[in-house]
């Protein structure tokens, strides 16, 4: 019997739960997907032909060309390579994700936590005000504030994330209200224990498993967020490489010039479809060990 307070992880060093996931092909896919990019966008620098593509320069012999021996991907509308370009794409995609969700997660788990804990006042207001923001569409949101902002990094990662915590407040919030009723936590009040000890060291231990699978599902969707707000001009502004706004350059050259587009647009599918089967790998093992 676990002690109060203890996460729902895998028992037994987690074999059920590691057998669960490793044995669905589809889980293992995704990881491979997630493991590859990741690398490439880490050793970018080392992996890319033409590193210093990224930045404001031109080859206009090269510009607009197909796919081929020296540019694999070929070339954009000026002479760059989009090989290159899309790896250190997905670099600054990942870093988006990793910010925007360090920033979201923490404090949408702590209005969740606190709301469903406390309930009366504090419940009412604080998820009336989370149904606010959740109750405006996403991109909407994310456009309206980028309209009052400069389109830089930085500027696109706040606006993703004041549209992101919601979400995680509401997930917590319906968690920590079941496991409110549980023994472990009525048995920490008998003894006394302080409220911030309940909702840290009992409740939220328990909800780690909620959190990591849809931290995982998130990423994908935050970058194809943030590649819809650069599609539209509002994220990160050339001659920086981005997913997004790379598929909009080239979409003003289909069918042509149909590799403009087309490989940014398939980068960002196979992002989205890797974290999302490596977050169904997770929540399926999750519940493997019960």
């Amino acid at each position: 019997m676990s002690e109060p307070g203890s996460p729902v992880l895998p028992k037994r060093g987690g074999s059920k739960a590691v057998a669960a996931y490793f044995g669905n092909p589809l889980s293992v896919g995704g990881l491979l997907i997630v493991v590859v990019i990741v690398m490439l966008a880490a050793l970018a620098d080392y992996v890319t032909p033409f590193p210093d593509h990224v930045g404001p320069i031109g080859d206009f012999a090269a510009m607009n060309t197909g796919p081929g021996e020296t540019y694999k991907l070929g070339t954009d509308t000026m002479g760059r390579d989009l090989f290159t370009r899309i790896i250190f794409g997905y670099r600054l995609s990942l870093i988006m994700a990793v910010v925007v969700l360090a920033i979201a997660t923490p404090i949408g788990v702590i209005v969740g936590l606190v709301a469903g804990y406390k309930g009366g006042w504090t419940d009412y207001v604080l998820m009336r005000l989370t149904d606010v923001f959740l109750a405006v569409p996403p991109l909407v949101l994310a456009m309206a504030i980028m309209g009052f902002l400069e389109p830089t990094l930085m500027n696109g990662m706040l606006a993703i994330t004041a549209m992101w915590w919601p979400w995680y407040a509401r997930l917590i919030y319906n968690v920590t209200r079941a496991e409110a009723q549980e023994g472990y936590v009525l048995a920490a009040e008998t003894v006394g224990a302080s409220t911030a000890h309940i909702l840290f060291r009992e409740i939220l231990p328990n909800c780690w498993p909620s959190i990591l699978t849809k931290m995982t599902l998130d990423v994908g969707f935050v970058i194809l967020m943030a590649s819809s707000l650069s599609f539209l001009g509002l994220g990160v502004q050339p001659p920086t490489p981005d997913l997004g706004s790379m598929v909009a350059d080239g979409a003003k050259y289909m069918p042509d010039a149909w590799w403009l587009s087309l490989w940014p647009a398939i980068a960002i599918l196979l992002v989205v479809l890797g974290f999302n089967l490596v977050g169904d790998g997770l929540r399926e093992a999750f519940e493997a060990e019960g």
